[in-house]
C-alpha cells in the first residue's frame, strides 16, 4: 500500500525543475498521502520551502530518506548514481525514456522496481504528460535555433529590409514541432513543416502556422535541407527509439553555420548527426552544421515547466498511490515484477540488443 510520496532534488546537468509544487503536494497531502520533499528541490523553480511546508509535506534533508518513500516522483530519469536508491517494492513515475537508455531498464528489472513513465501515458490518441513539455521543447526550439544561427552563420531569422527571410524546417507536426513552428513564424521566418499526415500539413499551412508543407520521404527532406538555415527534428513514436530521418548525408549537404535542433534526443534522437548535449555545454559542429541536442529542453525554463508538468501529473500521482490499474494510468507501466512490461518499449530495447 502506498502511504508516503518522495519527492528528490533532480541531478541531471542544468535541471532545474520539480516535479511537484506546492499546489500539487497540497492536493495529495489533503488526500491522505505523506510527501517528502527533499530540501531545495523547488527552490530553483520559484518554490520555497516554507511554500512546501505550508502545502503540508514533509522537508528532508536525507536524500536517502527521500527515497525510502513508496512511491517517488521525479522529473528527469534516474541517473547512474541513483540507482542505489532502487528497491523492490518501489514505485517510479517520471520521464524515463527507457528505449534510450538500456543501463536505466536494466537497473530498474534487476532492483524490482515498479516503473511507470509519464511519455508513454495514453488518453485516447494524444500523450497528455508529454505535451506540456513537447510545447515549452518545441516553443524553446525556435528560441534556441535562432540563438545559435545568429553564432553560426551569422543570419536572422525574420531578415529585414531586401533580405529574405531563414528557412526553417521543422521535420514532425506534433505538439513539439508544431510549437517550435510557430515560434519560427512569429520571429517571421519561412518555414516548412514535414509530416507523414497530409491532413494534419492541411490544416497547419490553413491556419499560418507554416508557409509550406512537404509530405515526408527522403528525398523530399535532402532537397530542402539543401537550402535550411535551421531544422528541427521532433519526429516521435511513443515509447520507441525516435526514427532516423535525416541522414548524416543529408546532414553534409547543409550550409556551413546552419544549425540543428533534435528534440528527440531524450528518445535517440532523429537526427543521424545527433549525439545527447547537455545544458552546461548545449552544442558542438559537426561538417560546421551547429547541433543543439539537449535531453531536457524545459529545464532552463523551470518556473514555467514545473507548474506546467505538476499540473497534469497531480491527479495521475494521486491516482498511481490509490490504484495502479485505474484507467487514468493506461500505458504508463514500463517495468514490473523484473520485466519490460511496455511492448513498444520491450521491442525497442531488444532491438536495441540486437543491433549491438
Amino acid at each position: 500500500m502506498t502511504t508516503t510520496l518522495g519527492v528528490p532534488a533532480e541531478v541531471k546537468d542544468g535541471e532545474r525543475r520539480v516535479a511537484l509544487d506546492p499546489h500539487a503536494v497540497a492536493m495529495l497531502t489533503s488526500s491522505g498521502l505523506k510527501v517528502l520533499v527533499q530540501c531545495n528541490a523547488g527552490v530553483a523553480a520559484g518554490f520555497s520551502d516554507t511554500e512546501y511546508l505550508l502545502a503540508g509535506a514533509d522537508l528532508v534533508s536525507n536524500v536517502d530518506e527521500v527515497w525510502g518513500a513508496d512511491l517517488i516522483v521525479k522529473v528527469k530519469e534516474p541517473l547512474p548514481g541513483e540507482f542505489r536508491q532502487f528497491r523492490r517494492g518501489l514505485k517510479l513515475f517520471g520521464y524515463l525514456h527507457l528505449a534510450a537508455a538500456p543501463e536505466l531498464a536494466l537497473a530498474l528489472q534487476d532492483a524490482g522496481v515498479e516503473a511507470h513513465a509519464f511519455e508513454t501515458v495514453r488518453e485516447g490518441q494524444g500523450l497528455p504528460l508529454l505535451a506540456p513539455m513537447s510545447d515549452i521543447a518545441g516553443r524553446s526550439a525556435a528560441i534556441m535555433g535562432a540563438y545559435y544561427l545568429a553564432q553560426g552563420s551569422g543570419t536572422l531569422l525574420g531578415g529585414s529590409a531586401g533580405v529574405p527571410p531563414a528557412r526553417v524546417v521543422v521535420i514532425g507536426m506534433g505538439v513539439a514541432g508544431t510549437m517550435a513552428a510557430r515560434g519560427a513564424r512569429g520571429m517571421d521566418a519561412e518555414v516548412t513543416g514535414v509530416d507523414v499526415n497530409l491532413e494534419r500539413l492541411r490544416q497547419l499551412q490553413f491556419d499560418g502556422t507554416v508557409t509550406a508543407t512537404l509530405a515526408s520521404s527522403s528525398s523530399a527532406i535532402g532537397e530542402v535541407l539543401e537550402q535550411a538555415d535551421l531544422v528541427i527534428g521532433a519526429a516521435l513514436v511513443p515509447g520507441a527509439r525516435a526514427p532516423i530521418v535525416v541522414s548524416a548525408d543529408q546532414v553534409r549537404s547543409m550550409r556551413k553555420g546552419s544549425v540543428v535542433v533534435d528534440l528527440a534526443i531524450d528518445q535517440g534522437g532523429c537526427i543521424e548527426t545527433s549525439r545527447p548535449t547537455s545544458l552546461s555545454d548545449p552544442v558542438y559542429e559537426e561538417n560546421g552544421v551547429i547541433h543543439y541536442c539537449v535531453t531536457n529542453v524545459p529545464g532552463q525554463f523551470p518556473r514555467t515547466a514545473s507548474r506546467a508538468l505538476s499540473a497534469a501529473i497531480a491527479g495521475r500521482v494521486r491516482q498511481l498511490a490509490l490504484e495502479s490499474d485505474h484507467p487514468m494510468l493506461v500505458g504508463s507501466l514500463n517495468v514490473a515484477n523484473g520485466r519490460i512490461v511496455h511492448p513498444v518499449v520491450a521491442a525497442a530495447l531488444d532491438a536495441s540488443l540486437s543491433a549491438a
